[in-house]
């Protein structure tokens, strides 16, 4: 395929980069986000600034995290930004979110455009501060916030939903159209907001267990759990655990799912 240029950069398939265009969608996302003068808000690849301009018309300071050295030069010389803005140079996987929280004396919100190809595995590095962020607004693949909220008994369930809901609460907002981007994704994108548990819903002793067990259930999703977990249990301690072992992994409830992963961290 052709690269493509956009505003005179090279578009770089390597960092993911689909820019939001559409006006109407941008400021319907900086509605739902509302920024406050006296928040630290952080975004997470903000390319050319379509969301970034938009939200310091509302507030005068922002920190943005941009791996792109061309885009992090643009941001820095544009008019309008360089003197709202912080720039961080970096990967946001390599960004210590705990650290700035700290400097900042409260907790943070971020936002962003997402790359897909890393959106998962960043929201999962982005937990390691839970207790230290207050909200997330992301825009994301639509499969993937699918799988995000699934609940038992949904298709999309799987080891995902499990993990993402124990750290916390999903709402979907947005439904956004391929063509609202440069270049144009092959995928349909869903603008969602996650808000993390400042109390668990259920306690898990050891989240790797529960990451671990989930995963063995869902790579064999056609199998009862009797089967599919036997190397962990037995029927009679799925029963004691008032667990039905006759149930597929996708039936088995975030509960349960948490009552094995602290059965496990006992024995």
């Amino acid at each position: 395929m052709k690269n493509q240029i956009y505003k005179g950069h090279l578009i770089r398939k390597c960092f993911g980069q689909n820019f939001l265009i559409d006006n109407f969608v941008i400021k319907n996302i900086v509605n739902i986000i509302d920024p406050k003068p006296d928040q630290s808000i952080i975004e997470i690849g903000p390319g050319f600034g379509s969301l970034t301009k938009v939200i310091c018309n509302k507030i005068n300071n922002i920190t943005v995290i941009e791996i792109d050295s061309n885009l992090v030069k643009y941001l820095i010389s544009n008019s309008f930004l360089k003197n709202k803005i912080t720039v961080i140079h970096k990967n946001a996987m390599m960004f210590n979110f705990g650290l700035f929280a700290k400097q900042k004396g409260q907790s943070i919100r971020i936002f962003g455009n997402l790359p897909y190809n890393i959106s998962t595995q960043l929201i999962f590095y982005l937990f390691k501060f839970n207790n230290l962020i207050f909200d997330m607004h992301f825009m994301l693949q639509k499969e993937v916030v699918n799988r995000l909220i699934a609940k038992p008994g949904n298709k999309n369930y799987g080891s995902l939903s499990v993990i993402i809901q124990y750290y916390c609460n999903v709402i979907p907002i947005l439904e956004v159209l391929p063509t609202s981007f440069i270049p144009i994704p092959k995928v349909y994108s869903s603008f969602v907001k996650l808000v993390p548990h400042k109390k668990k819903q259920y306690f898990v002793k050891n989240i790797n267990l529960l990451k671990f067990i989930t995963k063995q259930a869902f790579n064999n999703r056609r199998k009862t759990i009797k089967n599919s977990l036997k190397k962990y249990f037995n029927v009679n301690q799925l029963i004691n655990l008032n667990i039905n072992p006759e149930l597929r992994a996708e039936n088995i409830s975030f509960e349960e799912y948490c009552k094995m992963s602290n059965y496990l961290d006992v024995i």
